[in-house]
């Protein structure tokens, strides 16, 4: 199935084997970059890399058969489907001993991976899944508008009205009466159809809810069609790009993607700001694992903060859920804590259940130089 909502990563991440280990597997499935034989390799090297680490691994001789029997199933999966495969990620996640198996196409390429662990690695997912936001592009002039939902990289033409509006035409008259007239009418109808267009702009968020709205005009026009939007969509706007109704989907999500790419990197550097001051001032906000963990444990973050494939391991209560930089005794629970290969996994999932905002930053930031974790707070204690 297709990644496509925050949904998809809370419900995989709700599967947990009591007896066996769950194989998550990642790849980079892009072909611009790589022929099929250069990914089989990959997926060679992969499940080669993978059966060491299980013969290391302090587990039992089931355990290690359930997982052996994964590594076959993403060998067998991906020697039969990467031919055809068209997305630029792949992940797969299997239990064979609960008889557990999930398919994932991704719209952006993971680091290629294979994870043991009792739950499905979600973070990849969840690092693809934050930067992706769903647009609404409004192209228009003053023959046509038309709708493009952009989403997971993806262009769909949602909707299109016909406008049909006359050129400015000039035409003689009794000190040019005539061709004033003309105008007044031309600027009635192009009025009528701009407000005809912010009416259905509004009813397809309704439908929709999209996060983001672009408008493409030419400058002329843009006044006048902002000062009739509703307000829903003015807060959402975030721009426009020279694209005319005529242009190519192709094109016009080429310049959508620049748009966002550039939207994302300005308020992501923003982000990281506002967290350095409020961290340096002692207010809301938090930095390092040990501290970013005790909030998270509090159901204080608001925003959980991380660098973009920072992992670390950890320590997780299998009562209480109660995640730990390196307690072997649970402050809360008094009983012994477990091993986690990667907390910072572990933290994204305690961010989802407690209905947290999660951004992976991408290095360099300064985020790093204080523990590649931190938090906004909702309050401070």
């Amino acid at each position: 199935m297709k990644l496509l909502s925050r949904e998809q990563i809370e419900d995989l991440a709700k599967f947990k084997s009591e007896k066996y280990v769950t194989s998550s597997f990642f790849l980079d499935t892009k072909k611009r970059r790589q022929t099929k034989k250069e990914i089989l390799l990959a997926v060679k090297n992969l499940i080669n890399k993978a059966k060491v680490i299980l013969q290391g691994m302090d587990a039992d001789k089931s355990v290690k058969e359930s997982a052996l029997e994964d590594l076959a199933r993403f060998q067998t999966y991906c020697s039969r489907n990467i031919g055809a495969y068209t997305n630029s990620g792949l992940a797969l996640f299997s239990c064979s001993g609960e008889k557990y198996w999930q398919v994932f196409f991704l719209p952006n390429s993971p680091r290629n991976r294979i994870v043991f662990d009792k739950n499905p690695y979600v973070r990849p997912l969840n690092a693809i899944l934050t930067d992706y936001t769903r647009i609404c592009h409004l192209v228009i002039d003053r023959k046509e508008a038309k709708w493009y939902d952009v989403t997971m990289g993806e262009i769909s033409l949602v909707d299109s009205l016909t406008g049909n509006i006359p050129g400015q035409i000039k035409e003689g008259g009794f000190l040019g009466y005539n061709s004033k007239r003309i105008e007044r009418h031309i600027s009635g109808q192009l009025s009528e159809f701009f407000k005809t267009v912010a009416k259905k702009t509004f009813s397809l968020f309704q439908k929709r809810r999209f996060d983001w709205f672009l408008l493409s005009s030419k400058d002329e026009y843009l006044p006048e069609i902002e000062r009739i939007l509703h307000p829903y969509l003015k807060e959402r706007f975030k721009g426009g790009a020279r694209v005319k109704p005529g242009d190519s989907p192709a094109k016009i999500l080429e310049e959508t993607l620049e748009i966002k790419r550039k939207i994302i990197i300005q308020e992501k550097g923003k982000l990281i700001e506002s967290f350095l001051a409020e961290t340096q001032k002692g207010g809301l906000s938090v930095a390092g694992l040990k501290s970013t963990l005790d909030k998270l444990n509090r159901g204080e973050v608001q925003t959980l903060l991380i660098t973009r494939h920072y992992s670390t391991p950890g320590r997780s209560c299998p009562k209480c859920r109660f995640l730990y930089e390196d307690e072997h005794i649970c402050p809360s629970c008094r009983i012994k804590t477990e091993h986690m290969v990667d907390i910072i996994d572990q933290a994204i999932e305690s961010a989802m259940d407690k209905n947290s905002q999660i951004r992976h930053i991408n290095p360099p930031s300064g985020l790093q130089d204080v523990g590649n974790i931190g938090a906004i707070l909702r309050y401070k204690a």
